[in-house]
């Protein structure tokens, strides 16, 4: 008797499991890992919630054994940027997590399988499978792997505050109001504006200006170049 063909998504799964590192010895673990709400009451929901706190402490846990010496807010900005959604999702999508996902009818046409927060919580939800299926151990390994590459590159100087809450700080200092940004001009095309933002402050000699593809850059870019006229920064 010849055994069952395997299906497409079937190969599309096992191409995940190789990825990941891991064969699940309950595969409904990961069918439920990779079912998005939208399919209904069954979903991955409550594995997200499993895995979000699970790869928090095994990150958690490298940064305190690679950097001894840093602070606790140090290593808070430095797990916060390793556990963002960005950074899932990007994992999810080095592993093709995306062409797995049951999505329900609704956003399977609004392409989910390729948006970030979908892809996030699913690779969240792949943690906690892994736990429920074989224990910590495996799980923290597994997840060290997946991130090797990027604790190898951190360094301390990764856990500075962005310009506009350096600004804010030193202006603070100085017992000055808080910096104003506002929005000059949006040129562009809808798909590829430049928006170009002022920021102003007392003591600034005068305004500083920039430009960016979003305001948020453009903001930061701005303030970038008030702590240079402040000293506060290098040319």
């Amino acid at each position: 008797m010849k055994a069952p063909a395997v299906t497409a998504y079937q190969q599309k799964v096992d191409i995940l499991c190789s990825a990941i590192g891991y064969t699940f010895t309950d595969a409904r673990l990961l069918e439920l890992a990779l079912t998005h709400r939208s399919c209904g009451h069954r979903n991955n929901e409550r594995l997200e919630f499993l895995g979000d706190s699970i790869v928090n402490f095994v990150i958690a846990d490298a940064l305190f054994n690679k950097f001894p010496k840093a602070r606790e807010g140090q290593l808070s900005r430095l797990r916060a940027g390793l556990v963002k959604g960005v950074t899932l999702a990007q994992v999810a999508k080095e592993m093709q997590v995306g062409q797995c996902l049951k999505l329900g009818a609704g956003e399977l046409k609004s392409g989910g399988q390729r948006r970030e927060s979908i892809l996030a919580d699913a690779m969240e939800s792949i943690i906690g499978a892994i736990y429920k299926d074989v224990g910590m151990a495996v799980c923290q390994e597994r997840i060290l792997n997946w991130f090797a590459s990027r604790l190898d590159n951190l360094s301390l100087t990764d856990t500075l505050k962005d310009p506009k809450t350096r600004l804010q700080e030193y202006l603070q200092s100085k017992k000055a109001d808080l910096p104003a940004y506002q929005l000059i001009e949006v040129t562009g095309q809808d798909h590829e504006q430049v928006f170009i933002i002022e920021c102003h402050s007392s003591l600034l000699d005068k305004p500083t200006k920039a430009a960016a593809s979003s305001r948020r850059i453009a903001e930061q870019k701005s303030a970038t170049l008030a702590l240079q006229q402040l000293g506060q920064e290098s040319l």
